[in-house]
């Protein structure tokens, strides 16, 4: 399995933030909602599951594991291109598969220095951005480079965000979802 590389800013304003990357460089490179189902596996294992996500132009199934939280490069993924996100689904439930939750984000792209950040929105928490990388450094760097330390990022995952900063447990929320009225144009985009 591949090594997940990546930082997190909690609690951005949006646009001071996108005004930065864009002083320091940084190339808009695309903006989609995000829609994903995540799978335990049979029998459940602690920080280990499967994720099914699209943003409407490219589809993966991703096993996702957990191995050191408070780690940049604590999370590892085996990740594989799909063709079609409902039809995947439906293969998974046929292998006896029920999805656990489904989750909607709203996500922009920036590019700086060959790292990825990313400006999540999600339901019910505050926008937050990820540096995401090849190598711990080249996250290090960027981070730096938009003013902040290590020590105000985090490497908590979603759902970790959601229940150790926030107090909401996301694994109990079967559907996390936008008002559609809210990002309908992204929908449509992404059917």
């Amino acid at each position: 399995m591949a090594k997940e590389r990546e930082v997190t800013i909690l609690n951005i304003k949006e646009e001071d933030f996108i005004k930065k990357l864009l002083d320091n460089g940084a190339v808009f490179k695309d903006e989609f909602l995000q829609r994903r189902y995540t799978y335990d596996f049979t029998p459940a294992l602690k920080n280990k599951w499967i994720r099914l996500r699209t943003n409407g132009k490219k589809t993966t199934l991703t096993i996702k594991e957990i191995k050191d939280k408070k780690a940049i490069d604590g999370t590892e993924e085996l990740e594989v291109l799909v063709g079609n996100f409902d039809i995947m689904n439906k293969i998974l439930k046929e292998l006896g598969y029920v999805y656990r939750n489904y989750q909607e984000n709203y996500r922009k792209i920036y590019m700086i220095d060959e790292v990825e950040v990313s400006i999540d929105s999600w339901p019910m928490i505050p926008t937050y951005a990820e540096i995401e990388g090849k190598s711990n450094e080249a996250v290090i760097s960027v981070l730096n480079k938009l003013g902040y330390s290590l020590d105000e990022a985090t490497t908590l995952d979603v759902t970790s965000i959601y229940n150790e900063v926030y107090g909401i447990d996301l694994l109990n929320i079967r559907e996390l979802k936008f008002e559609r009225s809210n990002h309908e144009g992204l929908l449509q985009h992404n059917k």
